[in-house]
């Protein structure tokens, strides 16, 4: 493990973040300060976990592979201790997003951190590289490319200033290619033309998009670019800016070195040797598809756009919320409705939030999204568009959004209406599937209330709860005025009632 403090470690928990990147190759985590809304680093630690490595032949996480990771989180477990949640993050990439036990290592991690860890898609991971990135240089004008080369996926942006314009994340990295490339640690041309190529024809999936939209400034953010880049400055083929030409160079050395052993000679630490070449291949490959001339190293990372991405949300500028508003716009979804489906969810909510154990922010803010966009699938049809906005919100790419927050959303989504059926809540673990239960039958209720789409306030209401009952007490003759509201809740009562839930319809 390495690590760097400062003596700034004492400042208050309150203005102290951290950023937990679980990668296919390393694991790392960052503690900062946040002053006046830049981030000051107080301490980095980072291990070679190889997670990726110790995916079996049926993509499962080895025993073995989960020690490795557990052990390593043990330790960055300590600097955590006591930092409340919301200064937190951490997430997991391309090896948990294949790993068919995922949830079984999530758990044991969650478990030793005390947090909630969340696996991001790709191009959130892209994202969130971009952001660590663009806050780290000088803001330039012009569009520039950020390439990040991980143990399990590459990710390829193209952005200006702060905001990224162009993402994608290709099943490309150092430790998948090593392993099918460099298994032995031996060097061959034939070898390392194999790798290049197989990246090249995963780069065709996106090289004509880029190149047309075009950059003026190309930049690399992992650990293996920046291996390349002293590499290249220790042989003095450049000055630490990656060339073409210095490329084809060390492409050569490369192979007269013959094995991963020699690598030591170029500046290359023991623990980066195996997957030098494997990460090389890949960058070649992206210099000669996307014809790049040359590429500076920038030290943001994954792990800083994390941090980036906290203090937003501190600051009130989360991007999940810009995510949101798009969505309505890209799928003409009315938002007076929404909104007003919302503010009633939210003031039943309120009622019984502690009772079935809901009180938390996350909580709140599934709750108040799932209401935003309970219609969204309507612009596919009306049929069945329940089934269709919850396709939509767990398949779509949703900056800011983790997967299993994509899960939550759409599983509200799907069981907002009809039938409340079990398979609304297949695979998901009994705590998940009992708070999101809990969480549906508070959005059905808000959507029924309001579905007269008269734009109404909430009513003045009264909700008592039990684990499998809720009693809604309306006002004196609130009922009397709307008979199609009372005849929608008692349909809604016999739905529920077929899942052993009892709404009590209260009257006074």
């Amino acid at each position: 493990m390495t690590a760097a403090s400062t003596a700034e470690n004492a400042a208050p928990s309150s203005e102290v973040l951290a950023a937990i990147d679980m990668g296919s190759n390393s694991f790392h985590m960052v503690v900062a300060r946040l002053v006046h809304g830049e981030i000051r680093t107080l301490e980095k630690m980072g291990e070679k976990v190889q997670l990726g490595a110790g995916l079996d032949e049926l993509n499962r996480l080895t025993p073995e592979a989960q020690e490795r990771g557990l052990a390593c989180l043990s330790r960055f477990a300590q600097r955590l201790n006591g930092m409340p949640p919301e200064s937190v993050q951490i997430v997991g990439t391309n090896a948990l997003r294949v790993a068919r036990n995922a949830r079984e290592f999530m758990e044991r991690a969650e478990e030793v951190l005390g947090y909630p860890v969340e696996i991001i898609a790709g191009r959130e991971e892209a994202r969130l590289i971009y952001l660590g990135v663009s806050h780290t240089l000088s803001d330039d004008i012009g569009r520039r490319l950020v390439i990040d080369i991980g143990g399990g996926s590459t990710e390829f942006i193209i952005g200006q200033r702060f905001e990224p314009q162009v993402l994608e994340s290709l099943h490309m990295g150092c430790v998948s290619f090593r392993n099918r490339y460099f298994p032995d640690g031996k060097i061959t041309r034939r070898q390392m033309d194999k790798a290049i190529t197989h990246a090249e024809v995963e780069l065709l999936n996106i090289r004509q998009h880029f190149r047309s939209v075009g950059w003026q400034s190309t930049v690399g953010s992992s650990g293996s670019i920046k291996a390349i880049a002293s590499a290249l400055a220790t042989l003095k083929i450049s000055d630490g800016t990656i060339t073409r030409a210095g490329m084809q160079e060390l492409r050569k050395r490369l192979v007269d070195m013959g094995k991963t052993e020699k690598l030591g000679d170029l500046g290359v630490r023991s623990d980066r040797q195996s997957i030098f070449p494997a990460g090389f291949a890949i960058l070649m490959a992206a210099f000669q598809s996307l014809d790049i001339d040359e590429m500076e190293f920038a030290d943001g990372a994954l792990r800083e756009g994390l941090l980036y991405d906290i203090a937003g949300r501190i600051r009130h500028e989360d991007v999940r919320e810009r995510t949101i508003s798009a969505l309505q716009e890209r799928y003409h979804v009315d938002q007076a409705h929404g909104a007003a489906v919302e503010a009633t969810a939210v003031a039943a909510w309120e009622q019984v939030a502690d009772t079935w154990g809901l009180r938390t922010l996350s909580d709140e803010e599934v709750l108040r999204w799932a209401c935003r966009l309970h219609e969204i699938g309507l612009t596919i049809s009306h049929s069945q568009y329940h089934k269709h906005g919850a396709y939509l919100l767990r398949y779509s790419d949703l900056p800011g959004f983790s997967q299993q927050f994509q899960r939550d959303l759409a599983t509200l989504v799907r069981g907002h209406r009809r039938k409340f059926s079990p398979t609304i809540f297949e695979g998901l673990d009994p705590e998940d599937s009992n708070r999101l239960r809990y969480l549906c039958v508070l959005v059905r209720l808000a959507v029924l209330i309001q579905h007269p789409r008269n734009l109404e306030s909430p009513p003045d209401l009264t909700l008592h709860a039990d684990d499998n009952q809720l009693v809604v007490e309306f006002a004196q003759g609130w009922l009397d005025d709307r008979p199609l509201t009372l005849a929608d809740l008692e349909n809604e009562r016999d739905y529920l009632a077929k899942q052993d839930f009892e709404l009590v319809i209260a009257r006074d």
